[in-house]
């Protein structure tokens, strides 16, 4: 009996110890849906900083767990589950995705961030999982066609920027592009010399998520740069566990279309019925100018991204990319090494979080004239090469003395575009610096407080070299230089950024109010460096320095608060910005721009309990943004320039220039747009559909216009003023649905439609405003801004048929009636805004297999076809001692030529499209090194098809609607692979 007494002693003695016993929980982590494995999971003892994450298998192994913890497993877009510990060696977890996934949605705005269903602006986030896919070389092209009101337009050219505009764009001669900001910077929206573009050297595989913000109650607390929206660029953040990651994509690009012209043998018979004089200048080849100039191209884009913790402690991320890309142009090609680091270090027991992000690019460019032109208009009878010429062994028009025909006589002959491509040594380097450090601290004995500070800084140095041989025969010129061209072009530019800035937040029952305000300070600094002929002035000991262009530093200061309100089911926010800019003298320098905006969640006010309404949420919004940045720099100042040939004083053996006061605009100030906003979110069964619909009316005033004045009243008859105004207004609307969502096969797809009018309410002096290039050398203008109007609405005559409907050269209404034919019967006719654009995107996963694609529509958008209007003219088949090809279109019209001839309405044409941007196969093998890593291959078309009745190359045009030839867009053939350890 003594020894069972002995031994429950001794139990009970260690039941104690029992309880306090560490092990060692093994588990696995899948999903309800799919059954499929769930990599990257967070397990975490609850109340403690003991946790893990699962591996690609979505296996874990925890140790140190005690009887009675327990351990929150967590991940982005699934359901938190709570498991209890009481001792078993493994667990199963089936994680549950989120019911209510716009819930969760984060969304970025000006200095933070608010959860999409918090949000009372018109914002719009594409997350990474949501970009386009494809030869994406630069950012923008990342959200083509996802985002309602946003349309971005790129050139064919590799690596070149995008006409991005958000609603049409808030001005007329100031500048209509978004704001960009990345990580918190601002950035300069200037290409840099040697640079393509000035987010060529962003790459996209570092790219998270990116915010489009429309409306100005979403875009007022940028105040002086936000009237035509901004678009936030958030890039990936460092991880806890380690990770690494390598994509690979190659492209095979080819040309998809030219302009049609006549063959060697349909020349030569042109030739013989139209100058039959000059059969025996015909050469015997048959060329086709626009394939010689073009060539099939190659694309690599590789990038490696290292994830992981830093010291242990640090989350951090480095990826290392290299990008080259072919243009269609012979010459032409683009590469890009960028090197980008992330880190977010968390300090004090989480109350100091730090952003720290570094990039750097090197770009390197070889340029490529625009000879498209060339290309349609040389003789296709001649050959490409000539071993006889002194021009290189290329063709040209010279006379027997070698000299270049055209030299001085016709200096508009159309030379070799080949010649010109291959012996043109246009190249390009710009080395970039930019990144920032943001530190969020919360203070210890005031945790409802929150400082930020983030300093940004952004540095590129450029440079550009143009070098052509004396042989070169592009331009007659050349000839006359002892050594050839030898153009040089240096550029520093320099962005400085600090803001600061404190964030109040508290809750209190079912009220919660959150204020921030601060003080924003931006420098931008330039200086640019050029000379006509590098050589020559060393070669000839020529001591004179490079032009230097020193520009004035513009700087930005701004005082900005926003505060949101919470109340039940009410939500408001209002913001406030005080903005001065070194752009306008001081008592014009600073504007105001106060923002709104309310909304209120009517789903838990109306529909709590509805099981088909799963979000609806009503958004008013109003606010005032400013536009500063425009051609005209520093117009306040007084300036001097070097007097004419006819303002000149004479001292001695000859003529001394003197210095002349320039125009001068003291009164200039901000452009200002108010902008008004009515949303409605929703979101049925259970969010799997979801959209919104917003209507939006803009009105900018004190347009800043380069207007006339009377002669005399400030040494020139024209001024920078702000005079005018005009409005825009519009509709939009985007759904998202998960069609199908099974274990095995999930279906996503994504519609988005946008409509508005723009219109010119007031010019100054109520006077009409021709407007851009002239069509051809000679000649007005087509485009025109009018009161009533659309801004760069086509101005035109009135073109008269015959009988059988084929257009009579020369002959157009008469509109005002006074039997004469002249400027004042030109009318209005169409412009370049579509009536609707839309965009429709498609995911499906089926298994390990996955398919998407891009689909973008135009709908009444006209362009003015320049290329048929000032080349498809019998009268042109001779240009001095050359002759010229010309669009076949000319036998449609049977035009010769009239100086009207060029501004013929019939050369409007309807440019209405559906493009498909991408289509792309992939298939995953989700074990593959003995499931050590991932692998995903894929397969797909970049630019596959367009569907258009528009005659020209292309009917994406961003000039304005004026097509005077363009670098084309090629079709490309995709190769990819995905790896993740």
């Amino acid at each position: 009996m003594k020894t069972i007494y002995t031994k429950l002693l001794i139990l009970v003695l260690l039941l104690p110890l029992s309880a306090f016993a560490q092990g060692t929980l093994n588990g696995k982590v899948t999903d309800q849906a799919s059954g499929q494995p769930l990599p990257g999971v967070s397990i975490i003892i609850q109340s403690t900083q003991n946790g893990t994450s699962t591996d690609m298998d979505g296996n874990f192994s925890l140790s140190n767990v005690k009887r009675g913890d327990k351990l929150v497993f967590s991940f982005i877009g699934y359901k938190e589950v709570v498991q209890n510990y009481d001792g078993q060696k493994s667990v199963s977890v089936v994680m549950e995705e989120q019911s209510s996934e716009l819930q969760e949605v984060v969304v970025q705005v000006g200095y933070g961030s608010v959860k999409k269903k918090d949000a009372t602006g018109s914002v719009t986030t594409v997350s990474e999982k949501d970009f386009n896919r494809g030869a994406n070389v630069t950012t923008e092209n990342l959200l083509n066609g996802r985002v309602a009101g946003l349309v971005i337009n790129t050139s064919g050219a590799p690596g070149s920027g995008s006409q991005i505009r958000i609603r049409g764009g808030g001005s007329l001669l100031a500048s209509n592009e978004p704001l960009i900001v990345v990580d918190g910077l601002p950035i300069e929206n200037t290409t840099n010399t040697g640079s393509t573009s000035f987010l060529a050297t962003l790459n996209p595989n570092t790219v998270e998520s990116i915010s489009v913000l429309k409306d100005a109650s979403a875009t007022a607390i940028y105040g002086s740069r936000a009237s035509n929206g901004v678009i936030i660029i958030t890039t990936k953040r460092g991880g806890k566990d380690l990770s690494f990651e390598y994509n690979f994509q190659y492209g095979l690009g080819k040309l998809v279309k030219t302009i049609d012209v006549f063959s060697g043998d349909e020349y030569r018979a042109l030739i013989a019925d139209k100058l039959p004089g000059k059969v025996t200048s015909l050469g015997t080849a048959n060329t086709n100018w626009q394939d010689a100039i073009y060539r099939k191209t190659d694309l690599v884009d590789q990038s490696a991204t290292l994830r992981g913790n830093l010291f242990k402690t640090i989350p951090a991320r480095l990826t290392v990319g290299r990008t080259y890309q072919e243009g269609l142009r012979l010459t032409n090609e683009f590469t890009r090494n960028t090197v980008g680091l992330a880190m977010s270090p968390v300090l004090f027991d989480n109350h100091l979080r730090m952003r720290i992000n570094a990039n750097y690019s090197n770009e390197t460019n070889r340029f490529a004239d625009g000879v498209e032109g060339s290309a349609i208009a040389f003789d296709p009878t001649q050959p490409i090469y000539d071993a006889n010429s002194p021009y290189g062994g290329f063709f040209q028009y010279y006379t027997g003395d070698g000299t270049l025909s055209g030299s001085t006589l016709s200096p508009n002959v159309t030379r070799n575009p080949v010649a010109q491509l291959l012996q043109t040594y246009d190249n390009g380097r710009n080395n970039r610096t930019f990144g920032n450090i943001e530190m969020d601290y919360k203070l210890h004995f005031f945790p409802d407080l929150r400082v930020v500070v983030n300093g940004g800084f952004d540095e590129a140095h450029g440079v550009r070299t143009r070098l052509m041989g004396r042989d070169a025969g592009s331009a007659p010129s050349n000839a006359n230089q002892p050594f050839g061209k030898d153009e040089l072009e240096l550029e520093n530019r320099r962005n400085k950024l600090l803001d600061a800035y404190f964030v109040y937040s508290k809750t209190i029952n079912d009220f919660s109010f959150e204020l921030t305000a601060g003080h924003s300070y931006q420098k931008f600094e330039s200086e640019k460096f050029t000379t006509g002929n590098r050589r020559d002035l060393l070669v000839l000991g020529n001591s004179q320095f490079p032009e230097t262009d020193r520009r004035t530093p513009n700087v930005l200061e701004a005082y900005f608060a926003r505060t949101n309100l919470t109340l039940n089911d009410f939500l408001l926010t209002l913001s406030y910005r005080r903005d001065g800019t070194s752009r306008f003298s001081s008592d014009n320098r600073w504007g105001n721009f106060p923002a709104a905006a309310f909304a209120w969640k009517l789903k838990d006010a109306l529909f709590k309990n509805s099981a088909s309404v799963s979000d609806l949420k009503l958004r008013l919004g109003y606010g005032i943004t400013g536009t500063q940045n425009f051609d005209f720099a520093n117009a306040y100042l007084q300036k001097f320039i070097t007097g004419s040939g006819t303002a000149q004083y004479y001292f001695g053996a000859g003529p001394v220039p003197i210095a002349q006061p320039d125009r001068i605009s003291p009164d200039l100030k901000w452009e200002e747009a108010t902008t008004y906003n009515a949303g409605l979110d929703f979101g049925f069964a259970e969010n799997r559909i979801t959209g919104s619909i917003d209507a939006f009316y803009r009105e900018t005033n004190d347009l800043i216009q380069d207007a006339p004045i009377a002669d005399g009243g400030n040494n020139s008859n024209y001024a920078i003023q702000n005079i005018g105004s005009f409005t825009t207004k519009g509709l939009e609307f985007s759904i998202n649905a998960n069609v199908v969502k099974t274990a095995d096969f999930n279906w996503n797809v994504n519609f988005n439609a946008s409509t508005f009018q723009r219109k010119v309410t007031e010019l100054a002096n109520h006077q009409d405003v021709l407007t851009g290039e002239n069509v051809a050398g000679t000649g007005s203008p087509v485009l025109l801004f009018k009161e009533g109007f659309s801004p760069f609405s086509y101005y035109v005559f009135k073109q008269l048929y015959d009988t059988d409907n084929n257009p009579i050269e020369g002959a157009y209404a008469d509109l005002n009636n006074d039997n004469v034919i002249n400027e004042s019967d030109r009318y209005v006719y169409k412009n370049q805004d579509p009536d609707v654009t839309m965009g429709f995107a498609s995911t499906m996963n089926i298994g390990n297999l996955d398919f998407s694609f891009n689909l973008r529509a135009s709908i009444g958008n006209h362009v003015f076809n320049g290329v048929n209007a000032s080349q498809a003219q019998y009268a042109l088949l001779q240009n001095g001692a050359a002759l010229n090809n010309l669009p076949s279109s000319v036998l449609d019209t049977d035009f010769n030529t009239t100086s009207n001839v060029l501004k013929s309405d019939i050369f409007v044409e309807n440019a209405s499209f559906l493009r498909m941007d991408n289509i792309t196969l992939g298939y995953t093998f989700p074990k593959w090194l003995d499931g050590k890593a991932s692998l995903r291959l894929s397969a797909g078309v970049q630019n596959a098809f367009v569907l258009t009745k528009y005659s020209g190359l292309d009917p994406e045009i961003t000039n304005n609607g004026l097509d005077k030839t363009i670098y084309p867009r090629q079709r490309t053939l995709l190769f990819g692979a995905n790896v993740k350890f």
